[in-house]
């Protein structure tokens, strides 16, 4: 495969997951503005998952839809953050991961709404928007949750205790990254580090939340090399329908 497949697959695996990973909160969450606000979100994430694998199936050439490319590969052919694919588990660690993930997201998107490749330009402008909302919306949530009660600061901070080793993985380079670096299409992931730093430490702060000590990163998702149990289980909710029903539309 093409390092811009790869490049691609991997900002659509990553909103994919992270988009039914929100999902599961429908019917569920605390609050109905939560519910409502969690399946808005994952809404927009699935939205721009279908323009970053439709155009990767468009880079392929092989004839594969966004839809074939979503629901028709195997876990080892995932190339999403580890930190996307870890469960829900509370409403703490939804709001925190997906902190994480946000002040990452929107800084990537910014770079790409500048890339060399129209279209992969064009996905970012669209995208970068929504993603600045979400990243507003989680940082306020992280700060009244962090800086709440004893029992929210305490699941917070538990939530932040796990999910921080999974945070490093987004800045890790390989070679894919710099050859798309290298086409003008997205930065370095290591050079988005230092602002992501800043801005999340700030809320972090704010939250009275205390920044895990240690440099230790999980690693391999974005490879394939290594996945966690966790998205295996959820692919097998997430295809099922594509799989007991081959060729499926509607």
């Amino acid at each position: 495969m093409s390092d811009l497949f790869t490049f691609l697959t991997r900002m659509g695996d990553n909103t994919l997951v992270l988009g039914h990973r929100l999902s599961e909160w429908c019917g569920r969450a605390p609050a109905l503005e939560e519910d409502i606000a969690l399946a808005n979100t994952a809404l927009d994430l699935i939205g721009q998952t279908q323009m970053w694998l439709g155009r990767a199936g468009e880079v392929e050439g092989a004839g594969r839809s966004a839809d074939d490319i979503a629901m028709l590969r195997d876990v080892w052919d995932f190339r999403n953050l580890l930190l996307v694919e870890q469960p829900n588990r509370d409403f703490g660690h939804t709001i925190t991961r997906q902190f994480l993930f946000d002040q990452w997201h929107v800084a990537q998107l910014d770079a790409l709404t500048r890339a060399t490749d129209a279209p992969v330009a064009a996905i970012a402008a669209k995208a970068v928007k929504e993603a600045r909302y979400h990243a507003e919306r989680s940082a306020g949530i992280v700060v009244a949750l962090g800086d709440g009660t004893e029992e929210s600061h305490a699941r917070m901070q538990a939530a932040l205790d796990r999910l921080w080793p999974f945070a490093g993985e987004m800045f890790q380079d390989d070679a894919t990254d710099t050859a798309m670096t290298d086409a003008g299409i997205a930065p370095l992931p290591s050079t988005l580090r230092p602002a992501w730093d800043e801005t999340v430490r700030a809320t972090l702060t704010e939250a009275t939340l205390t920044v895990p000590e240690g440099t230790f990163a999980h690693a391999g998702g974005r490879t394939g090399a290594r996945h966690s149990e966790h998205l295996g289980h959820m692919l097998t909710q997430m295809q099922w329908l594509q799989r007991a029903y081959p060729g499926a539309t509607w």
